[in-house]
């Protein structure tokens, strides 16, 4: 099949104060095929730091070093689409609330584990003859950390998607005025086991301090960047911007990304608190 080239123009508006992050133009050839298959946006921590738009399996001319980029994945499933408009109205009520947060949350933790669960193969006998199976190898540990309180409604139906999972939770409050981050509930292990998967799953990522302070724990627990897929319903440039500074080889599944965020630390014009609105209570 002949190919097409195409021309991607991609410019992250980050916050007045942050350094200077160029606009590059990528030149990619892809098949037609390859067209329908899931966008990635990168960020370099590399010193010259750059944005672009790529596909899956799409081969760049211009590759950044994999040890230091982290990739956003935002996925153009339509049915994610339609959660985050339903997220987005102010007059969704509290039970059609949550319920959109768990359903987003399943289908980015289905693209999230698409490339990432380990198989093995055998043979088992159907009703009318031998067939070559793969399934999920539930040897391989896997864990996931909802971050409190909101992530749990965008967790709830992670199970469904990964039923061979471990669930430790980790609550981290954010002082409305300074914004820092504060951790008052930790279920971490102490180690966890040698290649475990972790996805840490946390509705917004504004300013990026709580996300931080999380993956600052697993750091301190040994693990590598590469073994953890972070989670969000929106997420914004600032928050963007520390995390591909701080943990190169990171990988970000969001259901899409705001322009901008206020001086409150919300997620403009994102879709309010997503604790408060899950759970009922008062802003």
């Amino acid at each position: 099949m002949a190919s097409s080239r195409v021309i991607f123009n991609l410019t992250l508006p980050f916050p007045s104060d942050a350094p200077p992050i160029p606009s590059t133009c990528h030149s990619l050839s892809l098949s037609h095929s390859s067209l329908f298959t899931t966008p990635k946006i990168v960020c370099s921590s590399a010193p010259r730091r750059t944005c672009g738009v790529v596909y899956s399996h799409m081969t760049m001319e211009e590759k950044l070093p994999a040890e230091n980029r982290m990739l956003v994945y935002v996925p153009p499933h339509p049915l994610i689409k339609h959660w985050v408009s339903v997220l987005r109205n102010e007059q969704t009520p509290c039970p059609i609330f949550r319920n959109a947060l768990a359903e987003l949350g399943r289908l980015l933790m289905y693209e999230a584990a698409r490339d990432w669960l380990p198989t093995v193969s055998g043979e088992i006998q159907s009703p009318l003859a031998v067939a070559s199976v793969e399934f999920i190898d539930p040897r391989e540990p896997l864990a996931i950390i909802p971050i409190l309180r909101a992530g749990l409604a965008l967790a709830e139906h992670a199970s469904s998607v990964l039923p061979a999972t471990k669930t430790y939770h980790l609550g981290i409050s954010r002082n409305e005025e300074t914004l820092q981050p504060t951790i008052y509930l930790n279920k971490l292990p102490e180690k966890f086991a040698d290649g475990c998967k972790i996805f840490v799953v946390d509705p917004m990522l504004a300013t990026g301090g709580t996300m931080v302070a999380a993956l600052n724990l697993l750091k301190d627990r040994g693990v590598d960047n590469k073994h953890i897929k972070v989670i969000s319903a929106v997420a914004a440039p600032p928050a963007l911007q520390k995390l591909s500074e701080q943990f190169p080889g990171l990988h970000v599944y969001t259901g899409i990304i705001d322009p901008e965020v206020n001086e409150k630390g919300f997620i403009i014009p994102g879709l309010g608190d997503a604790g408060d609105r899950s759970y009922g209570t008062d802003p």
